[in-house]
């Protein structure tokens, strides 16, 4: 998958715009119905992908106007936010994420060239990083709204990109072991090379990896059960 900011910029809005049509055929009762997160409703779902948004914009004006402009207001913001608007009626919430989409996408276009390599503070990556953050955010939910879209629906340029950030850096407690992702010459390490070899397609294993899999498809060597992947968010 291609790190230009802005051609990821496109995939964000395929996979937004892709949301909404969905979501738009869904009725009312869907807000308060569980999603495949423990604790959240589609509502908590919907509500976070508008508010994410909010916040990487908060981090591309950062970028660019070299203002401080944190992600959240403050510690708590982020839970505080979703409690509010999760109940909202389908039709607002979804207004309210085409908005929040759309005042994303006008700060990423109006980045100038230098903003890209902007430092973003406290989180080690530079503001060329935000566009992918965006898309990793609105894929992997779509498939937690627990509706038709699964893993298998992922792009195997996005399956692979996020299957690489995960063993670069893996959720705390992550047991190590070797993935061998179809197709892939090389193998990908987490850890030490003392844990077990897990192979298959490379949706299989990062959805596996981010809870969003059983496994049931993939093989371990030696002969046993699947390492329990840490809780990866």
């Amino acid at each position: 998958m291609t790190m230009d900011p802005l051609v990821l910029m496109t995939d964000v809005e395929e996979s937004t715009e892709a949301l909404l049509r969905e979501a738009d055929g869904w009725d009312d009762g869907v807000i308060a119905a569980p999603s495949a997160l423990p604790g959240w409703t589609t509502g908590h779902v919907l509500t976070h992908l508008a508010r994410n948004a909010d916040a990487l914009t908060n981090l591309l004006v950062w970028a660019r106007t070299g203002v401080e402009t944190p992600a959240y207001a403050g510690p708590d913001a982020r839970e505080r936010d979703i409690e509010a608007g999760c109940r909202r009626p389908l039709a607002e919430q979804l207004a309210d994420l085409r908005a929040a989409h759309e005042r994303f996408a006008d700060a990423a276009a109006a980045m100038p060239a230098p903003a890209w390599v902007f430092p973003l503070p406290g989180i080690g990556q530079s503001a060329a990083w935000v566009p992918w953050a965006r898309l990793r955010e609105v894929e992997v939910h779509r498939v937690d709204l627990a509706r038709e879209y699964t893993p298998m629906e992922w792009s195997d340029a996005f399956a692979l990109r996020l299957l690489r950030e995960i063993v670069a850096s893996p959720p705390r407690d992550t047991p190590a072991m070797v993935l061998r992702p179809l197709g892939l010459e090389h193998p990908l390490t987490i850890g030490d090379r003392s844990g077990p070899v897990v192979g298959g397609p490379t949706k299989s294993l990062v959805a596996w990896l981010t809870g969003r899999g059983d496994g049931a498809d993939l093989t371990v060597s030696p002969d046993g059960e699947l390492p329990q992947p840490a809780r990866w968010k």
